[in-house]
């Protein structure tokens, strides 16, 4: 037998084990990086397994790469609303605030453990990033639902703030090791990673949208291979020239997940699960690197450094921060507890054994242990801090994925699910009823296991199954629709406009999108266009009522057959 097979089969049973354990994962009320974690630590030498591994290089390797994929999955899964709406806060906790929690951790560290302060420094900058894939992992096997200010602060934040925590640590290192000048000289690292790392990620990000949806591949299979490998070009470049790696592949991950491509929902399914099928490698490998023993020899001073990152550090850093982004007291206090250390540090606590700094193995072995602190103590109380602090919201009434379908990658329409829960506005009205946006087609209605076709005249029920093609533009209209309320999105559904066929009735319009239109309910937009033009109408002629414009888009001789909605969020 060659090494190869042993080798193979080890680490399929490692993973199968990896990927079962996660399923205990909402049952313990922990993080699935525990679990993972603690599958390592049986499979080596101090546990069941027996296994011997300490090459701190392997791991670092194994752990960039995971860590790399990671990261670019992160990106394709963040859409630019998101950004938008709390790219400030969040990008300011995640440099700030990285730098505020590593100094309070650091200086604790230093007197904690009676090392050099650059050391206690360079062990709060290696814990100062959290891990976005443990909190909203738990959040959703919970069945957390938080708004979506308070998410996506969340979601920005941890999924930005490892770059900075990078920076800090091969930064300090290069000053212990190298002799470097730590002012001048870290200034000027800073810059080169942060501005190497946005420049180049945004242009491989441009040119890999542009290269995906040009290039004419053989098998469908390979487009998400391509854009993986696209991630890692990012990634690559960035890193051999002096830039940071990670923020590179996070943003190129961005521009394209946000961009329209060929076959992208396949794309994002597999990217998917080659973040999960890393997690598990990274975590399993690096409880592998650990010795469960030595651990215990630094139990006390690891519990007190958690602790004071944990409740003293953590809130520091945040609670000015948000309050000045104008976050109420509750929301802070989530926000502070949501600090799960995770894969970063352990990986990060890897760098100091092998830049060969005397006292790494210390480092090392108190990073594991406030990690593991971390996410046990804060991943098993986050729901409840959630629902104590009264943050939680009922759970979305439409869950919807898009469906991508091969014949459509080259037209611009998706194929969307509905699942209509039992409060949508939708329930008990009549598809002739629900003012659908123009070009929207409703496929097939699946309910009680048989397939329906869809009628003017059918009626909606709750738990249909409701297979739509819509333009992605009209994709937000659709989701009102659906809905059973769409107060958060009003102000969003304001800039856009909204094309309806001209024989919709206003009562039909105010039911679907709360857009209230001066004029009798059961008249038609074209009844009262008509009515209300001072002439013939005539395409994009106009009328305003109220606060709402209606426009004519499209006539046939002499009658109107579209009309375009804009209408003020604060009139309606």
């Amino acid at each position: 037998m060659f090494l190869i097979d042993q080798i193979i089969l080890l680490g399929a049973v490692l993973i199968l084990l990896g990927i079962i354990s996660s399923q205990l994962s909402a049952r313990l009320g922990l993080p699935v990086l525990v679990l993972f974690l603690l599958v390592g630590m049986l499979a080596g030498e101090d546990g069941p397994g027996g296994i011997f591994f300490d090459n701190a290089e392997v791991a670092h390797s194994l752990g960039t790469l995971a860590l790399a994929m990671i990261l670019f999955d992160g990106g394709l899964q963040t859409p630019f609303k998101a950004i938008k709406q709390v790219w400030l806060p969040a990008s300011t906790l995640a440099t700030l605030g990285v730098l505020i929690t590593g100094a309070v951790t650091g200086l604790a560290a230093t007197y904690i453990l009676d090392i050099p302060l650059l050391q206690g420094m360079l062990l709060g900058a290696i814990v100062g990033s959290t891990d976005a894939a443990a909190v909203f992992a738990l959040l959703r096997n919970a069945g957390i639902h938080l708004n979506k200010k308070l998410k996506a602060t969340l979601e920005i934040e941890s999924a930005s703030n490892d770059p900075m925590a990078i920076f800090l640590t091969v930064g300090l290192l290069e000053v212990l090791v190298n002799d470097m000048e730590p002012g001048t000289g870290l200034l000027i690292m800073f810059l080169s990673q942060m501005g190497l790392g946005a420049a180049v990620g945004l242009g491989v990000g441009w040119l890999s949208v542009k290269l995906i949806n040009r290039v004419q591949l053989v098998a469908a299979g390979l487009y998400p291979v391509l854009v993986a490998a696209c991630g890692l070009l990012s990634f690559g470049i960035t890193a051999n020239i002096g830039g940071s790696g990670f923020l590179a592949v996070f943003i190129t991950g961005v521009v394209i997940g946000n961009s329209r491509f060929v076959f992208q929902r396949s794309t994002f399914l597999f990217h998917d699960g080659l973040a999960w099928l890393s997690q598990i490698t990274m975590f399993v490998v690096l409880g592998l690197l650990i010795t469960p023993s030595s651990l215990l020899d630094v139990w006390f001073e690891g519990l007190i450094i958690a602790l004071v990152l944990i409740f003293v550090a953590r809130p520091i850093a945040v609670a000015p921060v948000l309050a000045l982004f104008g976050f109420n007291i509750r929301e802070i206090t989530l926000v502070s507890w949501v600090g799960l250390r995770g894969s970063v540090p352990i990986i990060l606590a890897i760098f100091p054994l092998i830049f060969g700094l005397p006292g790494a193995a210390l480092i090392f072995n108190v990073v594991f242990f406030v990690v593991l602190i971390s996410a046990t103590l804060q991943g098993s109380t986050l729901s409840w801090m959630a629902r104590k602090l009264k943050l939680t919201l009922p759970p979305p009434v439409t869950p919807a994925a898009t469906l991508e379908i091969t014949a459509l990658a080259d037209v611009d329409a998706d194929i969307v699910e509905y699942t209509l829960g039992r409060t949508s506005r939708s329930i008990g009205r009549r598809i002739s009823q629900l003012a659908l946006p123009e070009s929207t087609i409703m496929a097939m209605i699946s309910r009680d296991s048989n397939v329906i076709a869809p009628r003017g005249s059918t009626l909606l029920q709750a738990k249909d199954q409701l297979f739509i093609i819509l333009n992605p533009n009209a994709r937000e209209f659709v989701d009102c629709v659906f809905s059973g309320t769409i107060d958060e999105e009003k102000n969003e559904l304001s800039a856009k406009e909204l094309r309806v066929k001209a024989n919709t009735k206003i009562a039909d319009i105010a039911h679907s999108y709360d857009i209230f239109i001066a004029g009798q309910p059961q008249h038609t937009l074209e009844e009262l266009i008509s009515s209300t033009l001072n002439s013939k109408a005539y395409v994009n002629a106009y009328i305003e009522l109220e606060g709402v414009r209606l426009y004519v888009r499209e006539m046939v001789e002499e009658r109107i057959i579209t009309v375009g909605i804009i209408f003020k969020a604060d009139d309606s």
